[in-house]
């Protein structure tokens, strides 16, 4: 069976970036959301740890806002209360500001960039599956579900679109099943966290559903995405506005289907926001323990840059609202902005006479904490100017590695 159809937003460049990548301190992890006091106080927020890994620059390492500003250039937002956020350079790697950059906190959806990234690759988009009931036994209790029903059949493709526009967890474990179960699919993107040196991320459950130890940080789901929009599928699904997705299928009958929409109301404008000029997806979250997460891709002329916004409280817009604040901000102070830090690359990337591969925490126990919770380039295809909704694929992108700068930045041991 050929994959299905579907209109695509899809991403117009793909430029290489010089990355330089940096050492890892002790990581530290953010402590769940205590509950109300009983005396109808909201709980108190936690504060960031006083000490975070320094992947990618010391500074980085700090808590609160990391910026330096050059004259001329604009202030940051002063509407800002995500506990974590970033903004990135997406060709160059460069952090053009951050906030708690490293902080371990529950990444909620966010977690399905590193499911794919991991994932998809290892499975033909025209394959096609028969989906059983012990598939879906192991999704959580109040899911984000796209629809899938047992003894039907899908194609992986039909799959991928259930979860990267409507969240589905039920896809999310109906494609780990095929990649050889849910505990198998962990212990991959755990390892390919590593290879990413997001190093902050200890995965628990596929999908992102709230469990604990599960956890992420704004640093980690900005490379985790940037690895992602290298490869061309990963591109167009997170640049799906919309699709027809299978639904029931009755004998001597074309099967029907329904419409799905991405969740990401900075590309459809649900929820009365407006559409975001240039936005490319590419993932957004919501838990209970979360709170709303968000990894979106932007590019205004040139420039293409990353935010990731997590937590900002308030219920469902202000984590769109910030983001969009925050690329607006970072289009506007490209160049005016001397970077506090950098996006690394791989392990893989990593050469002696550039730099050193960060550890892991996970190899690191003394680096528990409160809670549960040298380089060369990498390829980066990411979308292009207005969101253009064609048939198709998109641009693929088939880069070399190209050299960095010739300097080893270190870390705070």
């Amino acid at each position: 069976m050929s994959a299905k159809k579907t209109a695509l937003t899809v991403l117009s460049a793909a430029l290489p970036a010089l990355l330089v990548p940096a050492l890892l301190a002790s990581p530290a992890y953010a402590a769940p959301t205590p509950p109300a006091d009983g005396k109808g106080q909201p709980p108190k927020a936690p504060a960031p740890p006083a000490s975070m890994s320094t992947v990618g620059g010391s500074a980085l390492g700090q808590p609160g806002t990391q910026v330096n500003l050059l004259p001329g250039a604009p202030a940051l937002p002063t509407s800002l209360t995500g506990r974590s956020w970033i903004v990135a350079d997406a060709e160059t790697g460069e952090i053009l500001a951050a906030h708690n950059a490293h902080w371990r906190l529950p990444p909620a959806s966010t977690m399905k960039m590193l499911f794919a990234d991991t994932v998809l690759p290892s499975l033909p988009k025209e394959q096609v599956h028969k989906v059983t009931d012990q598939e879906l036994d192991g999704v959580g209790s109040g899911s984000s579900l796209v629809g899938i029903k047992e003894d039907l059949e899908y194609t992986v493709h039909d799959l991928w679109l259930g979860v990267f526009l409507k969240s589905g967890n039920d896809a999310v474990h109906v494609l780990s099943a095929m990649n050889g179960g849910v505990e198998k699919t962990v212990k991959d993107m755990q390892a390919h966290a590593e290879e990413l040196q997001a190093l902050d991320t200890h995965v628990v459950s596929p999908d992102g559903y709230d469990a604990p130890g599960q956890v992420s940080s704004a640093y980690d789901l900005t490379l985790i995405a940037r690895s992602g929009l290298q490869k061309q599928d990963f591109r167009e699904y997170c640049g799906t506005a919309s699709a027809k997705f299978p639904g029931r299928q009755e004998a001597g009958k074309p099967r029907e289907t329904f419409e799905i929409q991405n969740t990401n109301r900075l590309m459809t404008g649900a929820g009365g926001l407006s559409p975001y000029k240039g936005i490319a997806g590419v993932k957004n979250g919501n838990t209970t323990m979360a709170g709303s997460t968000f990894t979106g891709a932007a590019q205004r002329g040139d420039k293409k840059l990353l935010v990731t916004v997590m937590n900002p409280g308030g219920g469902a817009n202000p984590v769109y609202e910030q983001t969009a604040d925050l690329l607006d901000w970072g289009f506007a102070a490209a160049g005016k902005v001397k970077p506090v830090g950098e996006l690394v690359p791989p392990k893989s990337a990593d050469t002696t006479s550039y730099g050193s591969p960060a550890q892991s925490h996970e190899n690191n126990p003394s680096a528990s904490g409160a809670g549960s919770g040298g380089g060369v380039g990498t390829a980066l295809g990411v979308a292009g100017g207005v969101l253009a909704v064609v048939a198709g694929g998109a641009y693929a992108v088939n880069r070399r590695w190209p050299r960095g700068r010739g300097r080893r930045a270190r870390g705070r041991a």
